[in-house]
């Protein structure tokens, strides 16, 4: 076995396709583990890639990664009844982000004779697919160190009791099924079945509010940050910063997702392949212990529901609610405590009694006092939301005024907003930022 062969890239090549919107145009580019492939060129990897895909990308996907310096090239086994076509609703993530593997069910994959090369790599990384892991186990060497990144089409962690005993890493997100079915309430019982497998560390990506790495050997856990700027396209994000962290293990771990996520929000900032790279070396030309001091937004998944948030809105059912279900969807996206005071007060009807506006008005009252943050879609210049937003400026509150129609361009809701802006890109990174602001006073 040679150990100068790089780290070894298992899984899928996609082709992705985000589909066009009033925001972004349309975008085409080679996805799946070529997305990881990207990150390991802008850090100056060595790497190789064993590939599942169609036939008809063999040839194209070759050359592109032999492009970005890819040492060795594995045709791994043949997608068959399925183009490995990715069609994307939002590749900013405000949201659920829509993915469609156009006719996966039609898909089947086969193992070709390519697959005996494994057997001559010390490091890899496999990301999951519709290919089958135990065989693949069989494959691989025996002492070759193995991680996983486990955020998607993993249902049953049992797939990788073959690998126990040889784990390097294990990595998930919040945004998984996986995550999402055995630790959206509680991390604890995911963290002692994927502790049972024997990895030497754990890496939990939280979107925009930073990961978690924990270090089996040492029991230790160390919260890092993410930085926050305009998500020009998230799709891959979290695959550059597993490729990162898991080439980078051989050092210190807590060092290693330091580094690798400074690489992913790189990649979270724009689509063109050389910008990224150069971004990546400026940002990894300062060292840790720089990063640490600068700083970013952390905010645990589960930190997340312990402040409320104050939905400032006219949230009724007889308006275009366009805007609202929108940011209601990102809010519940990523796990926020959302509090919406015509819902838990209730609609008045036109011509209500004073009795029953005032009833409204202390409930909202009592339930703008409870909250630790607003956030106001002023949507129609409604005169509630701006009062609310007024009362909340006084009370010391952070305001995230989110205004998709520039309806709002008042002085005194732009200057005394945390956050003011036509972007809900913005609104959720202002989000987060001020909640991440609390939670670090607390």
């Amino acid at each position: 076995m040679s150990a100068d062969r790089g780290l070894l890239l298992i899984g899928e090549v996609y082709v992705d396709f985000t589909l066009p919107s009033p925001n972004s145009q349309s975008k085409l580019r080679l996805g799946g583990i070529v997305h990881a492939a990207r990150g390991l060129w802008a850090i100056d990897a060595r790497f190789a890639v064993a590939a599942v895909c169609p036939a008809y990308l063999v040839d194209q996907a070759r050359a592109y990664l032999e492009s970005l310096g890819c040492a060795e090239f594995i045709w791994l086994a043949e997608v068959s009844g399925a183009p490995n076509l990715m069609a994307i609703g939002d590749p900013t993530e405000l949201a659920d982000q829509a993915y469609q593997d156009i006719l996966r069910d039609e898909k089947s994959v086969r193992y070709r004779d390519d697959s005996s090369k494994l057997g001559n790599f010390a490091s890899c990384l496999i990301f999951p697919g519709r290919f089958d892991l135990t065989d693949l186990a069989a494959l691989l060497g025996g002492k070759a160190r193995i991680s996983f990144d486990i955020a998607y089409d993993l249902a049953d962690l049992q797939a990788l009791s073959a690998f126990r005993g040889r784990l390097a890493a294990l990595i998930t997100s919040t945004s998984s099924e996986l995550f999402l079915e055995k630790a959206s309430d509680d991390l604890s019982a995911l963290t002692l079945e994927l502790s049972e497998l024997s990895p030497s560390a754990v890496l939990l990506k939280e979107n925009r509010g930073g990961s978690r790495v924990i270090d089996l050997a040492s029991g230790q856990t160390d919260e890092v940050p993410a930085l926050l700027g305009g998500t020009v396209n998230s799709v891959g994000v979290g695959d550059v910063y597993s490729a990162v962290f898991v080439s980078l293990l051989g050092a210190d771990v807590f060092d290693a997702a330091w580094k690798a996520a400074r690489a992913a929000t790189c990649y979270a900032q724009t689509t063109y392949p050389d910008d990224f790279k150069r971004d990546v070396q400026r940002s990894l030309a300062v060292s840790v212990a720089q990063m640490r001091e600068l700083g970013g937004t952390v905010l645990p998944w589960h930190v997340r529901p312990t402040f409320q948030i104050y939905f400032a809105a006219p949230d009724f059912t007889y308006i275009d609610r366009t805007h609202l279900e929108e940011a209601l969807d990102a809010l519940g996206y990523h796990n926020f405590n959302v509090r919406r005071p015509v819902q838990e007060n209730g609609e008045l009807k036109p011509q209500s009694q004073m009795h029953e506006m005032r009833a409204a008005y202390l409930g909202d009252l009592r339930l703008l006092s409870e909250c630790e943050i607003v956030f106001a879609l002023p949507q129609g210049r409604d005169p509630g939301t701006l009062v609310e937003i007024g009362l909340a400026l006084a009370a010391g509150k952070p305001v995230i005024t989110y205004d998709p129609l520039n309806e709002n361009a008042n002085t005194m809701v732009i200057a005394g907003s945390t956050v003011y802006s036509n972007s809900l890109d913005a609104c959720l990174n202002g989000l987060f930022e001020a909640m991440s602001s609390l939670r670090s006073k607390k």
